[in-house]
């Protein structure tokens, strides 16, 4: 018997026992399982992000971001130490977008990275890929150029990804620290020109062309190490030793600055759109914690009109 049915089997003899001391025979007829109430699934809880939120965001309200902002990421993670997530955002009444922080409530650094955007964007949408320590919620948080906030967020179930194993080990990281790769993808290209988005900004405006929205995504090598990763060999922790800078621009023009911390993945990803001022090179600098200077010029692949 399942325990449903114990639990009405004995509900209708506890009835049954109290109606016949009154000297009547009361007899319950017993509901389907459909009609029993069931608990409803609980939220999980905010109770991290109540302790963190001063430290975050101070006493600033903040606009709940549905169907503004929107987050994307597994429900439950396949590699908790490369959570993908992605991060699009269009704001009302022609505000535009500022700034964006990624908060993952449960890690030991709870902010994994703050992204902050050179020119207004009427529409924002960036990826990278995070480190979650244990089950939690992932908020993003997007500051208007008014001051105003949005947030919107994802419960994610991975655990273990700052402590998980570096996947290269130390004299291969080391060998290729610092490399970069630049791609334009295509089909982003193709779909930001059939809705080009208009941007006030001096450098836009003066491509007789007109602007194209492109996507880039940049790939750092680099270990980013966590510190709460053990060397195997050793088993003593892996110092922390992460990219906690970059910046991205193009013709000197600053598209978009970066501050991470441990949460992070390896070889740090960051894919972003962005309005292209015409330039033909994009240029790419990242400064880790122990303060080496990486940097890279790319030419700017504008796609195929």
């Amino acid at each position: 018997m399942t325990a449903t049915g114990r639990n009405l089997q004995s509900a209708a003899l506890a009835l049954a026992l109290v109606a016949g001391g009154l000297g009547t025979t009361l007899l319950v007829a017993p509901a389907s399982a459909q009609e029993v109430a069931q608990p409803a699934a609980q939220e999980p809880a905010e109770t991290t992000w109540e302790a963190i939120r001063a430290d975050v965001v101070g006493d600033t309200a903040i606009t709940a971001g549905e169907g503004i902002v929107e987050i994307e990421a597994p429900y439950r993670a396949h590699d908790a130490a490369i959570v993908p997530i992605d991060v699009t955002a269009r704001l009302p009444e022609g505000r535009t977008v500022k700034r964006m922080t990624l908060v993952i409530d449960e890690n030991p650094a709870p902010v994994a990275a703050t992204f902050t955007f050179g020119e207004p964007q009427a529409e924002m949408a960036v990826s990278t890929r995070v480190r979650i320590n244990s089950y939690s919620w992932v908020r993003a948080i997007v500051e208007a150029d008014d001051g105003s906030l949005y947030m919107s967020r994802r419960y994610v179930k991975a655990s273990g990804g700052c402590s998980a194993p570096a996947l290269k080990d130390a004299d291969a990281a080391l060998a290729q620290l610092g490399k970069m790769k630049v791609r334009f993808p295509e089909g982003a290209e193709k779909a930001a020109t059939s809705t080009p988005v208009a941007v006030p900004s001096a450098s836009t405006t003066a491509d007789a062309g007109g602007a194209k929205r492109l996507k880039a995504q940049i790939m750092i090598r680099h270990p980013n190490y966590s510190g709460l990763q053990m060397n195997q060999l050793t088993q003593l922790y892996i110092p922390a030793h992460f990219v906690n800078d970059i910046e991205i621009s193009q013709g000197g023009q600053m598209l978009l600055k970066m501050e991470g911390g441990i949460s992070l993945s390896e070889d740090p990803t960051i894919a972003f759109d962005f309005v292209s001022n015409g330039s033909p090179v994009l240029d790419v600098k990242a400064i880790d914690t122990d303060g080496q200077v990486f940097s890279g010029a790319f030419p700017v692949d504008t796609g195929r009109s």
